[in-house]
């Protein structure tokens, strides 16, 4: 499946990548979907793949970790730590890849309007090579099709989550 080309993706600087993707979906559930383990397994990763580790602690300091599994049984890890954390608008946290060098500074910022969410995430990397490694992986790809699921997840009639999902904002 092809992804829906709402994703936005600019590189404003030698060594950042900005992605934009307006949801339609109030901030706060949006910003559970990206907290907590047991949304967060329902739509991370791009389609055919599976998030066969999540762990969220979820506080200045503490640690996160995925790893994606490939249809071909390929693992693909990445883990980082929380460093700023303001429910719902705001998350700043650092983000490394098993398999890659370096570690970038990944900041995510959601605004609500309507109850449309914007989420815009800034990703700075250590170098433009790193950069622009990570690009030509297929992030870009990859990103596109995990927050077309995310919408999906949004958008759907699962009304016992969005019930029990506020995070008190």
């Amino acid at each position: 499946m092809k992804n829906t080309g709402t994703l936005k993706v600019t590189t404003p600087t030698e060594r950042e990548v900005v992605m934009t993707r307006v949801f339609d979906a109030p901030r706060r559930l949006v910003f559970d979907a990206l907290t907590k383990p047991e949304l967060f397994k329902r739509w991370f990763g791009p389609r055919g793949w599976s998030l066969a580790v999540c762990e969220i602690d979820l506080k200045v300091g503490g640690g996160w970790r995925s790893v994606l599994r490939g249809p071909d049984g390929r693992d693909m890890g990445m883990r980082g730590v929380y460093q700023e954390i303001v429910p719902p608008e705001r998350l700043v946290s650092t983000e490394s890849f098993d398999d890659y060098p370096g570690e970038s500074q990944n900041t995510l910022v959601l605004v609500e309007d309507r109850g449309r969410t914007t989420l815009t995430i800034t990703v700075l990397y250590q170098s433009r090579e790193i950069r622009d490694a990570v690009i030509k992986s297929g992030m870009e790809h990859g990103a596109a099709e995990c927050y077309d699921k995310l919408a999906e997840l949004l958008a759907s009639a699962d009304a016992r989550w969005k019930e029990r999902g506020a995070s008190g904002s």
